[in-house]
């Protein structure tokens, strides 16, 4: 089997990974997965047009602005990858999204202000809407969509059985789990889906939404949180 060389580019204030995953069965094909470019689109098309990748899916584990801020302007000058997220986290992009991301900054931060530096800066002053909405079981590129609600109602991750890899967002990371204070946020539903995640295999390797890689028999050591 090959072994992929998934890329990690760590972008924005929250340090949020994002990462390149080749579709092809080979290292000379250049097709591509990009999962939540965060921020700092510039970073991640130098690094695209560098190795003169071509991304077919924009995948998103959910829709907070530090995993999506970086779509419009990759949207606008990939060719138009494809935009997929879970339908409940669907309101976080297209062109009523502002209102979304201004509640949870505002829940961060107290107002807006922060969000509006930067919705001023996007390419068409919007997030693109999704072009496919995801649900439990969805296969899209080489992955199955697991459903992992706690985080946001639409988080989800992105699971390459033939790799043994997962895409986890920011439901896990590497010795924690994601916040539940923010709107939509539910430590019950967390909670439930952390365990579904013990229940899986120890040796898939989880690529989280920050940190470090780890596995999913590392952290049951680690969790509940």
């Amino acid at each position: 089997m090959h072994k992929k060389n998934i890329v990690k580019l760590t972008v924005g204030s929250f340090s949020t990974n994002c990462w390149i995953y080749p579709t092809g069965k080979t290292p000379a094909e250049k097709e591509v997965i990009i999962i939540d470019p965060g921020d700092e689109a510039d970073k991640i098309i130098f690094h695209l047009k560098k190795l003169d990748l071509t991304p077919k899916y924009i995948l998103l584990t959910h829709g907070h602005f530090d995993h999506t801020g970086g779509v419009s302007e990759i949207y606008l000058c990939c060719g138009k990858p494809q935009i997929a997220i879970h339908r409940l986290d669907a309101g976080h992009l297209g062109p009523n999204a502002y209102n979304a991301h201004s509640n949870d900054i505002k829940t961060l931060f107290g107002n807006a202000s922060f969000l509006d530096v930067y919705w001023n800066e996007m390419p068409q002053g919007a997030i693109p809407p999704a072009d496919i909405l995801l649900e439990e079981g969805s296969e899209i590129g080489p992955f199955t969509v697991l459903h992992l609600s706690g985080h946001t109602p639409g988080s989800i991750a992105f699971w390459d059985k033939e790799q043994n890899v997962l895409f986890t967002g920011d439901t896990l990371f590497a010795n924690g789990c994601g916040r539940t204070d923010l709107p939509g946020g539910n430590q019950t539903e967390l909670l439930a889906s952390l365990k579904r995640l013990l229940k899986m295999d120890g040796s898939i390797k989880v690529y989280p939404g920050h940190g470090e890689i780890t596995t999913i028999g590392k952290e049951a050591v680690h969790l509940p949180c």
